[in-house]
């Protein structure tokens, strides 16, 4: 034990070190709970300045003695490895787990223990919680907007099909799987659009017509991101190419399509093509303002789709392209078949960031009259008999929101593994 020094930790005297660390970290856990949630202060003999920080110095204390390279516990190692390396990091990560600790309870008892589920009006809404009996009551206006109870059934047959015919793609016998991009960016939108235009709009095979205006919720934003994220991808690898090109028309076409689309706001874009685009139609020609708003957000996406392609593309060697052309390929035959993969390889994370920003730019759309998800919280918060309850409505919305970016990002994060050829 003389030889025991606390200042440099090592394997040698592992179980002093682990016991005494993981004592002093749980003693800045038990005195911050105390502290905070039942006003008992141990260390109140203290000085305010100094028991004020207790739990974080007990903390540090307690991470410094348990970092302990290679101690062969996987558990520690990793620990140490990742939020454990230095004093620096010590004190971020507790301070971390000491606001989590503090924030957690308040946040239960708002979300889930004080919270009102059971009824269909305000009044059930009697607790200091959240009041999930707005959402319930609301639920299906926020899934399909002011589409028609009796005939929301054809949205839900168009999702299932679409999502069938999406999945198809993954059963594809090995010999068809060359032809699975043409059939994602050409045959699946056509099959898309005939299902929406057939089932969800109607007006055909004794199926009531019901206009645009009425699409909405959760429903009305997955078509538009669909279709958006489908056609804006083929269309900003063509920009980033054309703007790569050595042909000076095709440069200049494609840059000044990429600068000018960059440097005018979505709400803007939007705006006009609900409102000035259609002045433009010659008389008696018009074009849904569903069409309209998925073919401006195409092209504003496409944009920046193009940049993070371009950048994937510069990041080719030359040598790439010198090796593609002394096989004999030309122009396309080398950019499809060895220079896209390898600049698309390198560009998923960017590319992901790309589509994770149109998904969430959709709620801009109410700018037009078109109330997805987000749109129809804003109405229904102003319902006289439900006012004062947006918050349950935002945060459902960002629940929803989430769940669809986070399981986009896992993908992408996916085929980042499977395409990583530099392991």
């Amino acid at each position: 034990m003389s030889n025991v020094n606390i200042l440099k930790t090592n394997n040698k005297n592992l179980p002093l070190f682990l016991t005494l660390g993981i004592a002093f970290f749980l003693l800045a856990i038990v005195d911050f709970c105390l502290n905070n949630f039942l006003n008992i202060n141990i260390t109140s003999f203290l000085p305010r300045y100094i028991n004020f920080f207790t739990p974080l110095i007990f903390g540090v204390i307690g991470l410094h003695l348990i970092r302990i390279e290679f101690t062969g516990i996987k558990i520690l190692d990793n620990l140490n490895k990742n939020i454990n390396t230095s004093n620096f990091n010590a004190i971020l990560s507790l301070s971390i787990i000491l606001l989590i600790i503090f924030a957690l309870p308040p946040l239960l008892n708002w979300f889930i223990f004080d919270a009102n589920i059971s009824g269909d009006t305000k009044e059930a809404c009697t607790g200091g919680g959240a009041c999930w009996v707005y959402i319930k009551v609301w639920f299906n206006r926020f899934m399909y907007g002011m589409y028609p109870n009796s005939e929301q059934w054809r949205i839900n047959v168009t999702f299932i099909a679409v999502l069938a015919f999406t999945a198809a793609g993954f059963f594809v016998p090995a010999k068809f799987r060359n032809y699975l991009s043409l059939y994602y960016t050409i045959l699946l939108p056509i099959i898309s659009f005939i299902l929406i235009y057939y089932l969800v709009s109607g007006g055909s095979f004794g199926l009531e017509w019901v206009e645009t205006g009425a699409w909405g919720g959760l429903s009305l934003t997955f078509m538009v991101s669909f279709f958006s994220l489908i056609f804006c991808f083929p269309l900003g690898m063509m920009l980033a190419l054309g703007r790569r090109s050595d042909l000076p028309i095709v440069k200049y076409s494609s840059l000044s399509f990429i600068e000018f689309w960059r440097g005018v706001p979505l709400i803007t874009v939007l705006f006009m093509s609900a409102v000035m685009f259609p002045m433009f139609l010659p008389d008696g020609t018009y074009i849904d303002k569903l069409i309209r708003v998925v073919v401006a957000i195409t092209l504003f996406e496409a944009a920046y789709t193009a940049e993070v392609i371009r950048g994937g593309l510069q990041a080719i060697s030359r040598g790439q392209y010198d090796a593609a052309k002394s096989l004999g390929m030309g122009y396309w035959k080398l950019h499809i078949f060895v220079i896209l993969p390898q600049a698309l390889k390198l560009v998923i994370p960017g590319i992901a960031n790309t589509f994770l920003a149109l998904v969430k730019d959709t709620p801009l759309i109410f700018v037009v009259g078109l109330l997805e998800v987000v749109g129809m919280l804003n109405l229904a918060k102003t319902n006289p008999e439900w006012l004062g309850f947006s918050m349950e409505g935002y945060v459902f919305a960002g629940i929803i929101f989430w769940i669809i970016c986070f399981s986009m990002s896992k993908y992408s994060q996916k085929l980042e593994l499977k395409y990583d050829t530099d392991r």
